[in-house]
């Protein structure tokens, strides 16, 4: 099995199921990003593309008391997410929907913010910032984190790993001009700190990953998977100042 196939198969729910978070992030850079967004009216419409288990929906509907339309093609992330959002107390503002970012029929100009954290990279960078744009009101905003380059030199290691698994992946000047040329102004950046992919990331799933792999004990080929993932926390822990993930706040133009 390559690990781009995990994804489809129960070790994925295995390795996934109950985490904090299905990528680097923490309520702090929500609410940071939130921050640099222009002009949000009282209670904004917004769009969370990619939603997972829904630990930044849950920041934006505390944040900005809106209504909250939560994209994911999983459902179980779904059934996490308004779990955790009852027990928050704003499961009346979140409406999910179950489908596919390739898909999206949501009316045009219905959105006053479009948000996606670490899930953007499905449809490319520059694709989903133009699939976006058509959702969004005038003068509205759409916020993404990306994984990206931090120089222009980075270590073979990190380059020859990234190079299998997001080749797309560009810096902050390149995306900043992506972002220009698919119809944003304004572009503001900032690095996620290393303790983002931590603490409800890459920590929660090294033990995770721990469990599971005592779960498949001679499982040779499931082991080699898990082993893997391994290799990609001990790459963040060597070169964590070389890629990361990057918050881009943008206004569409009009």
């Amino acid at each position: 099995m390559s690990k781009s196939k995990i994804f489809d198969t129960a070790l994925f729910v295995e390795l996934s199921e109950g985490l904090p978070r299905q990528g680097p992030g923490s309520t702090e850079a929500t609410l940071r990003a939130l921050s640099m967004v222009h002009r949000l009216p009282a209670r904004p419409r917004i769009l969370d593309i990619g939603c997972g288990p829904g630990a930044q929906t849950i920041d934006l509907a505390h944040a900005t008391g809106g209504e909250i339309v939560a994209l994911d093609n999983r459902q179980r992330f779904l059934d996490e997410m308004l779990a955790r959002a009852a027990k928050a107390g704003v499961a009346s503002q979140i409406k999910p929907v179950c489908g596919s970012m390739f898909e999206m029929e949501f009316a045009d100009q219905s959105f006053d913010l479009i948000w996606s954290e670490g899930a953007i990279y499905i449809m490319g960078f520059g694709t989903g910032l133009r699939a976006c744009r058509r959702f969004i009101k005038p003068g509205g905003s759409t916020v993404v984190s990306e994984l990206t380059w931090l120089t222009d030199n980075p270590p073979a290691e990190a380059r020859d790993r990234w190079a299998q698994e997001y080749p797309a992946m560009r810096t902050i000047a390149a995306n900043t001009q992506i972002a220009s040329d698919a119809g944003y102004e304004n572009v503001r950046t900032f690095v996620l700190p290393a303790n983002d992919w931590w603490t409800n990331y890459y920590g929660p799933g090294e033990a995770r990953l721990v469990e599971v792999r005592a779960r498949h004990a001679g499982e040779v080929e499931t082991i080699a998977l898990l082993d893997d993932f391994r290799r990609e926390y001990d790459l963040f822990r060597a070169h964590s100042n070389a890629y990361g993930y990057v918050f881009y706040v943008m206004r569409k133009t009009a």
